[in-house]
């Protein structure tokens, strides 16, 4: 019931085109059963000398009308007849699939417009945990195959349903007995086609997450593809993406004979049918129990229900992936999003930040922050070193509320944290990450992301305190230039100073350097520096680095180390004790760093 909840919701929006959609399939099916109505009268009463047996008052019909010598003087008002009803199929028929197709796509567009807004807005815990190739799957051939369901194979079952009745209240009337031999056979297939249905399901189920995976695996190598080549990978990485797309193959080759057994057995019961109710029909022909016309009717008539029902097994199976596909996609709308607007908004913030014995943990029991405490005063500028895991990216992600603390207190200009609303507090502070991901447009929009920057003079004052400016006039197109997808024809060094440009473009009383300098040089990280607290006075910043360079004219420096403060003050301070820092600036004086 869920699943079909989320198909109504799917076509919330459409359904009333779906609906139109649905009365042009009843209205093409009764002009497509009529026509064996046509040639059985033809047969039996114009051209024989049968008494007209029509049902539904048709035979009335055609006593006003003069009867059948009068028809058989005008024989072409059956010509008429049979080209009205054939315009009219026709045309309910275009109609059919004009508007499933409406109704589909703009359902599709409307769900991948609600699935991108909402993975927008799932944490950020959410997208760490999850594959970028299987939510791209999600979102695309996911969408893809309920669009196609709902665009051709649910309309087509409707009108498989719409058939069997009409032509079953068409058939009976004109003989129970030879009706029950035209579908003595179809109980078989129906059976065999709910197995298969059932059977289908799991494997699309399987094969659907095979080849989410197999997407998973190609998004990642091409986006590391620079690695792979450098580390000289590639042989690994095929045998890899071949074992996924073998076993991606194996699960399709499962559906393809279950199909084959399908259609083949499926086959051979239809003819068998359509055999039966030939050989009935003209051994009662013979005894004269029913007319050559009705032999004709029932044949075409069998093969209305008998084929059509044997293909219902096929658009189960497609409405098993549409469902499958539709659990997929819901497992994504059923995630929590993130409570992005609550709280407190509009507030000023100047920038004093206050850590208070927070506790920290991404796995309950393994606390990565242990009660730390500190204080960063407004305008300030505070360094935290540390090593590898020791805490100094989970601050950060503290900070943007990417995740929230367990215990202790976190306050900005003394209001907690966690009652400034996400929205506004990332508003107010401004990240440059060790990794900067650049978007595939040009160096100008990268810059001015968002927004938040709509002064052109920002953009090129940003790039300046970068020290990227000179670089970018370099370029034949300026600023104009369009970048590589994530950057890839700009140097690290280019990419890093570009990403410092687009967070110091949004002037925000918060400034975060998360080993965000480490791709330039120590000459070109010290003008970078100084440009900023020319420009940016009273902007509190937090510099995180492993470069003892970058730290050393901080105001005031933390070590971390097992989630713990280790060590704080300044670089004078920290070098006159015999501490981690020391130990540090020892060896990368020793290695020739130009130690301040």
């Amino acid at each position: 019931m869920k699943k079909f909840r989320l198909l109504m919701q799917y076509l919330h929006g459409s359904g009333r085109t779906y609906i139109f959609a649905i009365i042009s399939v009843l209205l093409m099916t009764v002009f497509s059963a009529l026509s064996p109505l046509i040639i059985k009268f033809t047969v039996d009463s114009v051209i024989g000398d049968n008494p007209v047996d029509l049902p539904f008052g048709f035979d009335r019909l055609i006593e006003q009308i003069g009867g059948i010598e009068s028809i058989r003087s005008n024989l072409w008002v059956i010509f008429v007849v049979i080209v009205a009803i054939t315009v009219l199929q026709g045309t309910f028929m275009f109609l059919k699939g004009k508007l499933s197709a409406v109704a589909a796509q703009t359902s599709s567009k409307r769900m991948r417009d609600r699935l991108y807004n909402h993975l927008m807005r799932l944490p950020f815990d959410y997208h760490v945990k999850a594959q970028t190739g299987d939510i791209i799957q999600r979102c695309t051939s996911d969408i893809e195959t309920v669009q196609n369901f709902v665009e051709r194979q649910s309309v087509d079952a409707i009108q498989i349903i719409f058939q069997v009745i009409i032509v079953l209240s068409i058939m009976i009337p004109i003989s129970l007995k030879y009706t029950l031999i035209s579908i003595v056979l179809i109980p078989i297939v129906f059976v065999i086609t709910v197995r298969f249905f059932i059977n289908m399901m799991k494997i699309f189920i399987q094969t659907d997450e095979a080849e989410g995976v197999m997407s998973a695996a190609l998004q990642e190598n091409l986006t590391g593809v620079r690695v792979v080549k450098a580390f000289g990978a590639q042989k690994f990485e095929i045998e890899k993406f071949d074992e996924k797309n073998d076993k991606y193959r194996k699960l399709n080759l499962k559906i393809v004979k279950l199909m084959a057994d399908f259609w083949g057995g499926t086959d051979l019961i239809c003819m068998l049918q359509h055999a039966l109710v030939l050989i009935v029909g003209t051994y009662w022909a013979t005894q004269d129990i029913i007319s050559i016309g009705t032999i004709i009717a029932f044949s075409i008539y069998a093969g209305m229900m008998v084929w059509p029902l044997r293909g219902l097994g096929q658009m189960m199976g497609f409405m098993g992936q549409a469902f499958v596909s539709l659990g997929r996609i819901s497992e994504i709308l059923d995630s929590q999003p993130e409570d992005y607007h609550k709280g407190l908004k509009d507030i000023p913030i100047q920038g004093e930040i206050v850590f208070d014995d927070v506790y920290f943990e991404y796995e309950k029991g393994k606390p990565v922050l242990d009660g730390i405490s500190f204080r960063i005063e407004k305008g300030s500028t505070v360094a935290i070193l540390g090593a590898t895991g020791s805490g100094k990216s989970s601050l950060v992600h503290l900070l943007f509320r990417l995740y929230d603390y367990q215990k202790g207190h976190i306050t900005i200009d003394g209001v907690e944290l966690s009652d400034i609303s996400r929205e506004w507090i990332r508003k107010n502070i401004g990240i440059v990450l060790q990794e900067p991901f650049l978007f595939s447009r040009s160096i100008y929009e990268n810059i001015r992301i968002g927004d938040d920057v709509k002064d052109e003079e920002k953009v090129y004052e940003a790039a300046r305190i970068a020290s990227i400016h000179d670089s970018i006039e370099e370029f034949e197109s300026g600023y104009k230039t369009i970048v590589g997808e994530r950057g890839v024809t700009l140097s690290g060094g280019q990419r890093q100073r570009i990403a410092i440009a687009r967070t110091v473009a949004k002037d925000v009383p918060i400034l975060i350097f998360d080993d965000s300098l480490s791709a330039v040089d120590t000459e070109t990280d010290s003008q970078i520096r100084q440009a900023l607290k020319e420009r940016s006075k009273d902007t509190t910043t937090i510099i995180i680095s492993h470069r003892i360079t970058t730290l050393a004219e901080a105001d005031k420096i933390l070590v971390i180390d097992k989630g713990k403060i280790a060590e704080e003050g300044s670089h004078e301070e920290l070098i006159s004790r015999n501490g981690i820092y020391k130990r540090i600036w020892e060896i990368q004086s020793s290695l020739g760093e130009d130690i301040a």
